[in-house]
């Protein structure tokens, strides 16, 4: 139980502190920026609606609320899929792209400044091995 309410803690505090710089800097939060930083990642910047939101972790009527939210600034739109009628894309803008570009360097700034005072590289790099192994 120790290891799981640090890790709670640690998740919800780094969270909380990504959120407010984010904001503050950008005018992005970082639910926000996280479905555009997965939407930048992928090779024609969209992905299936179901997809994202699995990857977020998030329901899809959390998902639709964020698009909405997304769309309504002009950071992405939805785009049909050729193939299937009932599938629905997100697919990134430019102002989209722009805005994850610029707001990658707080993100980063605020992950090194929460974990690099504490951890060495090695406990760096298990940690990362650990995560992704729960998380998988």
């Amino acid at each position: 139980m120790r290891a799981f309410r640090g890790l709670l803690r640690a998740q919800a505090s780094l969270s909380r502190q990504l959120d407010a710089e984010l904001e503050r800097q950008h005018g992005l939060p970082l639910s926000s920026f996280e479905a555009l930083q997965l939407l930048d990642e992928q090779p024609a910047g969209k992905m299936r609606m179901c997809d994202l939101a699995a990857e977020l972790q998030i329901s899809r009527s959390g998902l639709t609320r964020l698009v909405d939210r997304l769309s309504r600034d002009g950071l992405l739109e939805r785009c049909t899929c050729a193939h299937d009628a009932r599938g629905a894309y997100a697919c990134l803008t430019d102002a989209g792209r722009e805005q994850v570009h610029a707001a990658h360097a707080t993100h980063l700034a605020v992950v090194q400044a929460n974990l690099l005072p504490h951890l060495d590289a090695r406990e760096l790099s298990e940690l990362a091995e650990l995560c992704e192994r729960i998380g998988a």
